[in-house]
C-alpha cells in the first residue's frame, strides 16, 4: 500500500513540473510576441518623419502661409521622464524674391503660472531640445526638412500646462510680420 501513495505522489509532481515548463514556454513566447510589437511600432513611429513633412509641404500648397507647425492645433502633451521626448516639428517658406535670405528661430517659455512657485521661465527653457538655431532659404523655398523641437522634462516637474513662443527671424527682422507663434506644453 505504500508503495502505491510513494508511486502517486511520484506521478503528481512529474504532472506539476510537466505544467510548469509548459506555462514557461508560453510566457517566454508571450513576451517574445510583445516585444516584436513594440519594435514594430518604433519602426512606425521612423516613417511618421516622412508623413509629418508630407504634411507641412501641403501647409505651404496654397501659399497663404509662411510658418507652418506641425501638430496644426500646437499643442503638445509630454510625459515626465519619458524615454523619448515629444515635440513638434516646424518649417518655414521664404517668400522673399532676393537672393537668399537668413533665419533664425528661438523657442521660449512665456507663461509658467500654472506650474507653481517651483517653475521659472528658465527652468522651462532648460527643457527644450533643438531650442534654436539657424538656417538661409533661397527665395520662394522652403525647408528640405522641417525642424523638430522637442521637450524633455524630468519626473520632478509638476504636472502643468507651459505656453512656449517660436519667434524667427528674418534677416534680423520679425518673420511673419504677425509675431510669434504660440505653442501649448502639457506636463503629465
Amino acid at each position: 500500500m505504500k508503495n502505491n501513495n510513494s508511486k502517486g505522489a511520484m506521478e503528481m509532481s512529474v504532472g506539476t513540473i510537466v505544467t510548469i515548463v509548459l506555462l514557461m514556454s508560453v510566457l517566454v513566447l508571450g513576451l517574445f510576441f510583445v516585444q516584436r510589437i513594440f519594435s514594430s511600432g518604433e519602426n512606425a513611429i521612423d516613417s511618421i518623419d516622412s508623413q509629418v513633412q508630407n504634411e507641412i509641404n501641403q501647409l505651404f500648397s496654397d501659399g497663404t502661409k509662411s510658418v507652418a507647425v506641425f501638430p496644426t492645433s500646437r499643442e503638445i502633451t509630454v510625459k515626465k521622464g519619458g524615454a523619448t521626448p515629444k515635440g513638434f516639428a516646424f518649417s518655414v517658406y521664404n517668400d522673399n524674391n532676393d537672393p537668399s535670405s537668413d533665419f533664425e528661430y528661438t523657442i521660449k517659455a512665456d507663461d509658467v503660472d500654472d506650474c507653481g512657485v517651483t517653475m521659472t521661465l528658465q527652468k522651462a527653457d532648460s527643457y527644450t531640445l533643438g531650442g534654436e538655431g539657424s538656417f538661409t532659404l533661397g527665395p520662394s523655398s522652403s525647408l528640405e526638412n522641417a525642424r523638430l523641437v522637442r521637450f524633455n522634462f524630468p519626473e520632478s516637474s509638476p504636472s502643468c500646462t507651459i505656453f512656449y513662443n517660436l519667434d524667427i527671424t528674418r534677416n534680423g527682422v520679425p518673420y511673419p510680420s504677425g509675431g510669434s507663434t504660440q505653442i501649448l506644453v502639457t506636463v503629465k
